[in-house]
């Protein structure tokens, strides 16, 4: 029987080397994202559905996840992939900019996993949770504002509380916090901006998509299945001191 595996934000850049991973390994895929012309592009590409969802709206998550349930019996896989970077400097940052950072961010992160768990709950083998973070929820020296940096960091302590909460159940839940990599996020960048962070890069690139779905794979895999409560970060050892 195959395993389900349910990607946020499975149209972009990151989501979409994520959901060919998974279904290269042999899992079913639905992917989760507002962009519905997106979602039907990788619709079809090995086991692969779309569902077109606002994730920051917990009624629309819900009712996501129930129909996943009617369909699947269950899922074994969440990818928390969904988010975007809003560049207001602080202390110019408006309100309701704040509020959509967290939302995209954390708060749709958070409404998938209550909903993923129920699901969870009961089916064979080490299940998994894998949240997308950023370097930027812990390396000062780049440019990421800090509501960005605050989103982040929220996702990576529910990383740190789901995987203690259920380890005994057996689901593992761990954090991806990558660098520079190259998504349509590079495109809210200014030139200078971009240009800086990749001469940090030791490798003199930015990450591509694929390299951090790689991990992904990984820790869905077999492989993955002691690892829990981590936040592993992917930076080409950019930070090591």
């Amino acid at each position: 029987m195959a395993r389900i595996a349910v990607v946020t934000g499975a149209a972009g850049g990151m989501g979409r080397a994520i959901v060919a991973q998974l279904a290269r390994d042999g899992l079913t895929v639905i992917g989760l994202d507002i962009d519905e012309a997106g979602l039907a592009d990788i619709a079809g590409t090995g086991d692969v559905t779309g569902l077109v969802v606002d994730l920051t709206d917990a009624e629309a998550v819900a009712d996501a996840f129930v129909r996943i349930g009617a369909a699947h019996g269950g899922i074994d896989a969440l990818v928390n992939n969904a988010g975007t970077c809003f560049m207001s400097e602080f202390p110019d940052i408006p309100a309701s900019e704040f509020e959509r950072q967290m939302a995209l961010n954390f708060s749709g992160a958070f409404f998938c996993c209550q909903e993923a768990v129920r699901l969870m709950l009961g089916r064979g083998g080490v299940r998994k949770i894998v949240n997308i973070s950023s370097n930027g929820a812990y390396n000062f020296d780049v440019f990421d504002p800090p509501h960005y940096r605050a989103s982040k960091a929220a996702l990576d302590t529910l990383t740190k509380d789901l995987a203690r909460r259920y380890a005994r159940e057996k689901i593992a839940v761990n954090s991806i916090a990558p660098a520079m990599t190259e998504t349509p996020l590079f495109g809210v960048l200014s030139p200078e901006v971009l240009d800086k962070a990749i001469a940090q890069m030791p490798h003199g690139r930015a990450m591509r998509p694929e390299e951090i779905a790689a991990w992904v794979g990984f820790l869905i895999s077999p492989a993955g299945d002691v690892c829990s409560g981590n936040v592993i970060i992917l930076n080409q050892g950019r930070d090591v001191r």
